[in-house]
This record gives structure tokens, sequence and C-alpha cells, in this order.
């Protein structure tokens, strides 16, 4: 058994598998190597969590939009909809909280309403933002960052290939295409935890942008809802 196990460890030096450069690779790239698996993981990770998070918000908003213009009464919409954790319904509570506090004194002071009405929904809208591309920049850090850790594995290996030719004197293919293919094979996982860390960056970038958009039109249309009423 334990014959079979180190033979199973020790790769074949002619083999060019995946499993077999990161068995003989040196410690440096192997490190190099699993952070960048660990970068990948993590991307895809967060690729999927935000995508259905980014897909659910964008659902639930359209739904609370139309129903919220379609009513005929704020306050009884919004006591309907307490409790709702999505990005709308939260811009509505704060600007429902400021429009209370300003219209409960005797004296209302409407362009200061307006004013610190608009200054609140602006702050829920960016508050919320926030929130939806909270780990976005995760993924603009591996993207950038990756493809430099696998060029660092690449140097390294090279590097381990020259000196196995000093020591061995001997420049045949057979002793520095194992050194030369994990250097290469580093820079083909940089490139793979890269590739798809900025493709997904810009594309829920987009999305948050256009959930931005569409908070922010909300956020308007509530406003000048309300800066109606103070002209009764």
């Amino acid at each position: 058994m334990n014959n079979f196990y180190g033979q199973w460890i020790k790769a074949d030096p002619g083999s060019l598998s995946p499993l077999a450069m990161f068995l003989q690779a040196d410690w440096i790239v192997r490190i190099v190597m699993m952070g960048l698996i660990l970068a990948s993981i993590w991307t895809w990770t967060i690729i999927i969590a935000q995508s259905l998070k980014i897909r659910n918000v964008s659902r639930s908003s359209a739904i609370f939009e139309r129903e919220f213009w379609q009513s005929k009464d704020i306050d009884a919409f919004a006591q309907e909809q307490r409790g709702a954790t999505f990005p709308m319904a939260k811009v509505l509570s704060a600007g429902l909280a400021e429009w209370r506090l300003s219209t409960g004194k005797k004296v209302i002071d409407r362009e200061g309403t307006r004013m610190r009405l608009a200054t609140s929904l602006s702050a829920a809208v960016a508050n919320e933002v926030d929130r939806l591309a909270d780990r976005l920049n995760t993924l603009a850090t591996i993207g950038t960052v990756s493809p430099f850790v696998g060029l660092f594995g690449t140097v390294w290996g090279i590097m381990r290939s020259f000196a196995n030719i000093a020591g061995q004197q001997n420049t045949s293919l057979a002793v520095v295409a194992p050194g030369i293919a994990e250097a290469l094979f580093a820079t083909a996982l940089g490139l793979f935890a890269a590739i798809p860390a900025v493709i997904a960056y810009n594309r829920l970038s987009h999305a948050v942008n256009r959930l931005e958009a569409r908070l922010n039109r909300f956020a308007d249309g509530f406003h000048a809802t309300l800066s109606r009423e103070l002209e009764d």
C-alpha cells in the first residue's frame, strides 16, 4: 500500500498533466498555484452569490415600484411593506421618515423640507448601492493581481529550470521542459483566476449601475410626489 501511494505521489517527469506539474513544482510555485486556485474558487463564489442577489433585487424592485405607483395611499402601502429589506423599500422608508420629521412641526419650512428630503433619499440610495457593490472590489483585486502572481510563479519556475541546467550541465529538452511547463502552468492559473473576475466585475458593475439609476428615478419621483403635498 505504501509503495502504491509513493508511486502515485511521484509524478512521471515526462508527464505534463496539471497534477503532475503541481507535484513536481518547487514549493514556492506550489504556494502560488494554491493561492491562485483559491482565488479562482473565491471568484466564482462571489460571481454566483452577487448574480443571484442582483437578480432578486431587480425582480423585487420591479414589483415594488409597480405596486407603489398604483397605490393611492402611500402610508398604507408603506405599512404593508414594513420589514422589507430590498433597496427600494429602504429608500421609501428613509424618505417617509424624513417627511414625517419635517412635517410634524407646527410651522413647516417647505423649502427646507424639500432639501432635507432630497438629501435623505440620496443618502439612502448611496447606502443601498454600496451594499450591492460590496464584494465587487474583491473581483477587481483578483482580476488585477492574479496575472502578476502567476507571472511571479512563472519567473520562479524558469529560474529553477536554469538552475537545473547549470547543475546538470545539460540543455536537453528533458531537463528544461518540466520546469518551464510548471512555470507556464502558473501563468495559466493566474489567467484562469483573472479573466472571469474581470468579466464578472464589468458585468456586475453594469448591473449595479442600472439598479442605481432605477433607485434614483424612484427617489426623484417620490420626492416630486411629496413636494406636491407641500403646495396644498
